[in-house]
């Protein structure tokens, strides 16, 4: 079987996250809260976890009774040994994100649960579009600078690929205000997201490309003098596959009619009543 190709340099993504600073980790604490929120909800009591994560100090705190693992191509996750598995915002450096939830899913009991964090395919649309103006304008060419995030539609199709059911995708929108293009670049360094494509330059980014990039940004401020910059995460939940889990019904198993839950009246092509 062919091997998906190689979008990540993953010893440049470990420097990148050792370089983080716990203050700028903002959307990692938003995924943790919104997390806890959905396992309040859920009639479960989960006892044995597992967070898969690049960020291990700030998830293991979050979930103490959790075992914490690395997001590795290869997971150390042994086959059925946890009812729950928390993918904490690091799919989206995933070089084969398939794999990962598949991975994942063995991972789970039967009717474990997954629940996946990952920023989407919004994330920080006007920047993505000055850097490519930027470079194209100072150099004559692009490299590639940004991840292939996936949009929301196709995420959720992702669940279904890897074996996992009753599987949801949703997002959760986050604006952010900057004083101008050159904070918030400096601001993704500090979160441990700044490029670490297997494929782009191996040279620094010229200063030029980063100023024009800003001065585009900074072009469309607000008001206030401030840049917005939006970030995007996306949340995937399915479950594995077990004996207990509602089973969509078969075509024509219905039996009851809509006309009848509704309170109204059938009738044919003809009109009449049914």
């Amino acid at each position: 079987m062919a091997q998906p190709p190689r979008l990540t340099d993953r010893k440049a993504l470990a420097r990148n996250r050792l370089r983080a600073r716990r203050d700028a980790l903002f959307l990692h604490a938003q995924a943790i809260d919104e997390i806890k929120e959905r396992l309040s909800e859920v009639n479960r009591t989960f006892t044995a976890p597992c967070v898969v994560t690049g960020f291990p100090q700030i998830w293991g705190e979050a979930f103490p009774e959790a075992k914490v693992i690395g997001d590795d191509e290869v997971l150390g996750i042994d086959e059925g040994a946890h009812d729950l598995v928390i993918h904490g915002m690091a799919l989206h450096w995933a070089s084969d994100p398939v794999g990962q939830l598949v991975q994942a899913r063995r991972g789970l009991a039967p009717d474990g649960l997954f629940i996946g964090a990952m920023l989407g395919g919004e994330t920080l649309a006007g920047l993505r579009a000055a850097l490519a103006e930027a470079e194209a304008a100072e150099t004559g060419g692009l490299s590639p600078r940004v991840l292939p995030m996936g949009e929301i539609r196709d995420l959720g199709a992702l669940l279904q690929r890897a074996g996992l059911v009753l599987p949801v995708a949703d997002a959760l929108p986050l604006d952010v205000s900057y004083s101008g293009g050159l904070a918030l670049m400096r601001d993704l360094r500090a979160m441990g997201e700044a490029n670490a494509m297997e494929a782009r330059l191996r040279v620094p980014t010229r200063r030029a490309v980063l100023l024009r990039a800003a001065a585009l940004l900074e072009a469309g401020a607000a008001a206030d003098g401030r840049i917005r910059a939006e970030f995007e995460t996306v949340f995937l939940t399915g479950w594995s596959p077990g004996p207990n889990q509602p089973q969509p019904l078969r075509p024509g198993s219905a039996t009851a009619r809509l006309a009848d839950a509704l309170g109204t009246e059938e009738r044919g092509e003809d009109g009449g009543k049914r």
